[in-house]
């Protein structure tokens, strides 16, 4: 039966429509933000997967380019692959909705979003996110929401909930806050330099609306929710686990507790064994088979409750460090021969390079989407995680969504703290490579890309740094919990979130939280921030700072050169010359490439700077505004019975009357002047056309004899 449900959101109508398309998916909405339209199909297996120990969701965010009038550029016009940008809000959807599904479903769940229209003012993923939450609720799907989503900005020191265009451009915050009408479920935030308070009534306000999409989800679900159909249960066989527990609780607590990664693993593993021949004494020699995800299931439980036992009971960490205690960090730099700039940050057993590349203008990303203009961008952060970074033997298979999501992370943590492309008109690529990972990789990408940047002689505003926190709560009372600083990969895997945040020693630029339970309180969240604040300025000024206490003066000798300059556009053409004669003669006479905007910005790359610097001196010439009066030198050029013309550089041009080239009266301009004399003159006129006419009789040196002859005369 077709619906149409109608609510206000940030000021603005949205509607959700039910039962008109695609009639065979568990549920099927459409949401409507102004004209912005997306469509959210969710979808069920009928059975479970046997073959695996965990819930297989699958989230897609389709963008369409009819959605703006564009028809693809590829070659058979045809939509290709996600962009990151695609491939980013697929995971921020994904994220706040895992938690709420059953921890023993194993039916594979996919949700595709597929955006229909976009009228750039009210936001698609918003839409997405809503639509996947109503489509969700009102499916016969077991899932525990409603949840929700809006976007925050910052602008003239107000926060708006999503904020449409004209406020996005002038936003010092790009937020994505999603959450239950309890807590708050994730947040993927870039900001420039935001306090912690800020940023947590940024959450707060986002919240407030956040709720009332939840009530208006519920109204849904109570008048038209299929009722949610029975699964398979993978839970752990409650006798089996029990015996588990009782005769191997203090052994696994003895195996986790262990710095080193490899030992601890080892030392897992020999607990398992004891965990399978339990199940073999339980149930057979075939157990191992039968009841294998028992087994999986069992060391992974029991390794979750004493690992968080230890933080919680003990209010120690496995490795033996205090609550918020950091691990051992260094940081060092030009570790690399020949590239522009290298960094390396160590963090324990997570160990990451960072490389930086200087490029030109044309070296560039553009960006083709569904945004109406294509995006330009001139700083890239990309990232690396290779199998042999966790000791496994894993063949490469290039960056999957987990490398585009840290490296967007890391990408927007440094944005804010870069230069304008008037201070440095440099392209920056960075490639952060994972060498070893114990946790945090993404974090310690962020500090290893200061200081790839700091060495490569990009000039910063400050250094930025990156930290997670953990969270661990009591299994009886959800109130009572510890959060934890600096999270290793067990605190992560067996914690309740990873709360990751970029920034300086003052602000924010960059979060991104996962969460394993239901949500975040305000108090939790702001105990994040404080711990990871004063996390970051221990990292920047102890570590990061001792390692290269100021960014390089000059970029390294293996970039490129660059002079920046600005023109007057309409002086262009006459930098190009016709057929671009003028800008070729420049570019043979020097050896540089010179790339000219159409707002008259010149960017002139070189490797040797000399030629640059001439280049840039004749680029000066052509475009010389001049001022009647001013003074200049400059070379005949021709010669004719009223004047000569002198060539004052680029293209321009003086006429010199044969009145005005000397106090004393001559017959022809040649008995005074020859082509290729250097001449000084001044400007005594520009007429409408902007033709020059000079003067040079008030430079000419007359001698004694001179002045006497003339009397005699």
């Amino acid at each position: 039966m077709f619906k149409i449900y109608e609510t206000e959101l940030a000021g603005r109508k949205l509607t959700i429509e039910t039962g008109k398309f695609a009639m065979q998916a568990n549920g099927s909405v459409v949401v409507r933000y102004g004209e912005t339209t997306v469509m959210t199909n969710v979808t069920a297996a009928k059975e479970a997967q046997d073959d695996i120990d965990f819930f297989p969701l699958s989230v897609d965010y389709e963008e369409k380019l009819y959605s703006v009038g564009k028809i693809p550029g590829s070659y058979n016009r045809r939509e290709g692959k996600p962009a990151d940008s695609a491939v980013l809000i697929s995971r921020a959807i994904d994220r706040p909705i895992r938690p709420l599904f059953p921890s023993d479903f194993r039916n594979n769940v996919v949700i595709v979003n597929t955006v229909l229209s976009d009228d750039q003012e009210n936001s698609p993923e918003v839409c997405a996110q809503i639509g996947t939450s109503a489509a969700l609720a009102i499916s016969d799907i077991p899932w525990g929401g409603p949840s929700a989503a809006v976007a925050v900005g910052y602008v003239d020191d107000q926060i708006i909930i999503n904020p449409n265009c004209e406020q996005r451009a002038k936003s010092r915050m790009k937020a994505t806050v999603a959450g239950t009408k309890e807590k708050i479920t994730m947040i993927e935030a870039g900001a420039d330099n935001i306090s912690n308070e800020i940023m947590l009534e940024a959450i707060k306000a986002a919240h407030v609306e956040i709720k009332k999409m939840c009530d208006f989800i519920q109204t849904m679900r109570d008048e038209i929710g299929k009722p949610k159909f029975e699964y398979k249960s993978f839970s752990v066989n409650p006798e089996y686990f029990e015996r588990v527990c009782n005769e191997l609780t203090e052994e696994m607590t003895n195996a986790v507790k262990e710095t080193d990664k490899v030992t601890r693993n080892a030392n897992v593993d020999q607990v398992s064994e004891k965990i399978k021949n339990i199940a073999i004494e339980m149930f057979g020699e075939n157990a191992e088979e039968e009841h294998k995800f028992d087994i999986a299931t069992a060391i992974h439980d029991l390794q979750k409750k004493c690992v968080r036992s230890i933080i919680l009971n003990e209010h120690m960490r496995p490795d033996g460090r205090e609550i918020n205690e950091v691990r051992k960090l260094t940081a060092e730099v030009d570790l690399i021969p020949r590239v522009h700039g290298s960094g390396l940050f160590s963090r324990g057993q997570t160990q990451v390079l960072t490389i930086a590349t200087l490029g030109t203008k044309a070296d560039a990303q553009s960006l083709d989407g569904i945004d109406f203009d294509t995006e330009i961008k001139r700083y890239m952060h990309q990232y690396n995680f290779p199998s042999y970074s966790v000791g496994e033997a894993k063949p490469s298979r290039g960056a999957g969504r987990r490398e585009v999501g840290h490296g967007a992370l890391a990408e927007k943590a440094l944005v804010p703290m870069l230069p304008n492309e008037e201070e440095f008109p440099y392209t920056i690529r960075l490639v952060s490579e994972v060498l070893e990972s114990n946790g945090s990789t993404s974090q310690a990408s962020i500090c290893g890309s200061t200081l790839a940047l700091m060495a490569s002689g990009v000039p910063i505003k400050e250094p930025v740094a990156g930290i997670s926190t953990g969270l661990i709560t009591d299994p009886e009372d959800s109130s009572k919990y510890i959060v934890i600083t600096d999270i290793q990969d067990i605190e992560d895997f067996f914690g309740d979130m990873d709360f990751k945040v970029g920034g300086t020693g003052t602000g924010i630029t960059a979060i991104q939280v996962d969460i394993k339970n239901d949500g975040l309180t305000y108090e939790i969240i702001k105990e994040a921030f404080e711990k990871t604040q004063e996390a970051r300025k221990m990292i920047i000024n102890d570590v990061i700072l001792k390692a290269i206490p100021e960014t390089r003066k000059e970029v390294s000798k293996y970039a490129p050169k660059i002079i920046a300059m600005t023109i007057n556009p309409e002086k262009i053409k006459d930098v190009i010359g016709s057929g671009g004669k003028v800008i070729n003669k420049i570019i043979d006479e020097t050896g540089v490439k010179i790339d000219i905007d159409d707002d008259g910005k010149v960017a002139i790359y070189c490797d040797d700077i000399e030629n640059a610097k001439k280049a840039q001196k004749i680029i000066e010439s052509i475009v010389k505004e001049f001022e009647v009066g001013e003074i200049c030198e400059g070379t005949v050029s021709r010669i004719a019975k009223f004047g000569a013309f002198v060539d004052l550089g680029g293209n321009n041009e003086g006429l010199v009357h044969i009145s005005k080239i000397s106090n004393k009266r001559i017959e022809k301009v040649e008995d005074v002047l020859a082509v290729g004399d250097t001449v000084k003159v001044r400007i005594s006129e520009i007429d409408d056309q902007g033709k020059i006419s000079l003067s040079m009789k008030e430079f000419e040196t007359v001698t004694e004899t001179e002045t006497e002859k003339e009397k005699e005369d």
